[in-house]
């Protein structure tokens, strides 16, 4: 049987992208294919959806959700920030709509061979994409003491990053290396006082976000999808994104933000140039938040913050 993941403040995306018949629309990060099958649904009977995703077998999962729609849904294995070039390839230059959910999915999370997850034993692989890359055990291998510790500590915002990381080159030391899930939270709980390691809040959660962001060098994606966006939405289409921790929402906040003001000499801008003009304007001006509900329904919602701009 196939699993889905549930698609994220699905009600709010499409209501501020208001899909409709004859347009096309941009997933960039399909996954298992919930929020374009919904896109697919409110553009009937002609509109059309181009799905990309990194992670082959979320894409293969999501062709045969999605085979019912036919030639109204194009599905490509690749990188969303590649989207300018992929939609030149069939013919298309802008969208009318995209929408990008910047999380995991549940099947990640929950195949234990992924090693996404430290509630499940598997090895320390973390990549959205396993045919390209180093697992995240090759790069805790490969890092210093002193690189290992930026990196929790940039991505992850992790306090204990030093402390963390010196526990990683010693067990590199004694034990031959951090090749499984359990390896590295054990690590972590290594450096921990005993009643810390009950903390509502998983002790390993800001360890594995920031190696998984480092592992798929998430934030150049995001920076890079940005800065083709303008050149690949139409006038009046809307950009949706979904992002579930502050380095995420920060970049897209400061670029959205400097294309309302058309703050074209401001560095969150990319190469755009507007002629002064701006190139958005931001749809809510605040990040919008699931409702209660949604995370009564699904926790994986808690930390998801939506923004929208609109191309001017």
């Amino acid at each position: 049987m196939l699993r889905y993941h549930t698609p994220i403040m699905l009600e709010e995306i499409l209501g501020f992208l208001r899909p409709s018949s004859g347009k096309v629309y941009l997933d960039g990060t399909l996954g298992t294919g919930g929020h374009t099958e919904a896109l697919l649904a409110e553009s009937a009977p002609a509109g059309r959806v181009v799905g990309i995703d990194t992670d082959a077998e979320s894409i293969e999962i999501a062709r045969k959700r999605l085979a019912p729609y036919g030639e109204r849904v194009l599905l490509v294995h690749g990188r969303y920030e590649q989207a300018r070039e992929i939609l030149s390839r069939h013919g298309l230059s802008k969208v009318h709509g995209v929408v990008l959910d910047l999380g995991i999915s549940r099947v990640q999370l929950e195949t234990p061979e992924r090693g996404f997850s430290f509630s499940r034993q598997g090895p320390l692989d973390m990549r959205m994409d396993r045919g390209h890359g180093a697992p995240a055990s090759r790069l805790l291998e490969d890092l210093n003491e002193d690189q290992i510790a930026l990196l929790f500590r940039t991505y992850g915002e992790e306090r204990r990053a030093r402390r963390i990381a010196g526990a990683i080159v010693r067990r590199r030391k004694e034990k031959g290396g951090i090749m499984t899930t359990r390896d590295l939270v054990d690590a972590v709980f290594s450096t921990l006082p005993r009643q810390a390691r009950r903390s509502r809040i998983h002790p390993a959660t800001r360890v594995f976000m920031a190696l998984r962001i480092a592992v798929n060098r998430e934030l150049e994606s995001l920076e890079a999808f940005l800065a083709d966006l303008p050149d690949i939405l139409h006038g009046g289409g809307r950009c949706c994104i979904l992002s579930f921790h502050s380095l995420e929402d920060r970049i897209v906040k400061q670029r959205f933000r400097a294309w309302e003001k058309a703050d074209v000499s401001s560095e969150t801008t990319g190469a755009d140039t507007s002629g002064g003009k701006p190139l958005f304007r931001r749809v809510r001006k605040k990040v919008v938040r699931p409702q209660e509900e949604e995370i009564r329904r699904n926790p994986l919602a808690r930390s998801a913050r939506l923004r929208i701009a609109e191309r001017l």
